[in-house]
């Protein structure tokens, strides 16, 4: 009796809205005027020959396969750093590489805007510093603005990611790290060989929910460069809410693209636990 209200707030507020998207993926026509297609999977056939869906699950995968090792072992990185029981203001080094993720979207993606702009300040330090002899275009060319993007991502949440791994490296027996050192390993070894495979758990969560959330990354792409220069550096989740409430609403095709982000995101987190769970069964 007690579970039952909640119970139902979920089946009603999530398990209902995707059973509804799921048939709305089956269908076709505008506003109102919606009936199912023929055949029914013309949705999710018409999504295989979109070439502007094809160019944002590409870029999508580009942000994946670039941001998330990088960002991860920043993360990693500075968590076994800032572990260090001799180092001092410890505090203050870990709040100001956490606070990132603390500050809005919109305000944080502004601030890149300004930064990347053609007259911006990472323009002006690369002149003067003679790195190139004229302003870069960095959010009105395909690569660069894919570029600022991925360092955006990579800014904002290595931080976050690094809080797991000092809650994993704290839980860490000391003994075992002591134990390595008298055996006669390294530094590295130790870490490779008796850090790294503790951390296993933390490293399979944070790589798993980077992963979600790159797939479903809208935020940037929206906020910094619009998806521009013509659809380039655009999300699938961007395309989704331009299929959705742009242009021409189209919510039968839209529903069909959720669909095909959930199964993506579905697949590649049952590949991430499966390769990364080593117990026995």
């Amino acid at each position: 009796m007690f579970i039952i209200p909640a119970a139902s707030l979920i089946t009603i507020m999530s398990f209902w809205p995707m059973v509804r998207a799921f048939l709305l993926s089956l269908q076709t026509g505008r506003g109102s005027r919606m009936s199912y297609a023929e055949p029914l999977w013309m949705n999710y056939r018409r999504l295989l020959g979109d070439d502007t869906f094809i160019m944002t699950l590409k870029t999508t995968f580009i942000y994946l396969i670039i941001e998330v090792p990088i960002m991860l072992g920043l993360a990693l990185i500075l968590a076994v750093l800032l572990n260090n029981p001799n180092l001092r203001f410890k505090g203050l080094y870990r709040t100001a590489i956490f606070l990132p993720c603390a500050v809005s979207l919109v305000s944080y993606s502004l601030v890149f805007r300004t930064l990347f702009a053609n007259e911006g300040f990472v323009n002006d330090m690369l002149l003067g510093l003679g790195i190139i002899d004229s302003p870069v275009n960095w959010l009105g060319q395909p690569g660069t603005a894919r570029a600022v993007i991925i360092i955006g991502l990579i800014w904002r949440w290595t931080g976050y990611n690094m809080v797991f791994y000092l809650a994993g490296l704290q839980n860490i027996d000391p003994a075992t790290i002591e134990a390595a050192r008298i055996d006669g390993a390294n530094a590295w070894q130790t870490f490779w060989h008796v850090t790294v495979p503790q951390l296993k758990p933390m490293i399979l969560l944070t790589a798993i929910m980077s992963t979600n959330g790159t797939l479903q990354l809208f935020d940037e792409s929206w906020n910094l460069t619009r998806g521009g220069p013509a659809y380039t550096s655009m999300s699938m989740s961007h395309y989704l809410y331009e299929l959705s409430f742009l242009k021409s609403p189209n919510f039968g095709y839209a529903s069909a693209l959720s669909y095909v982000i959930l199964v993506l995101v579905a697949v590649l987190a049952l590949i991430q636990m499966k390769v990364g769970d080593k117990r026995d069964a």
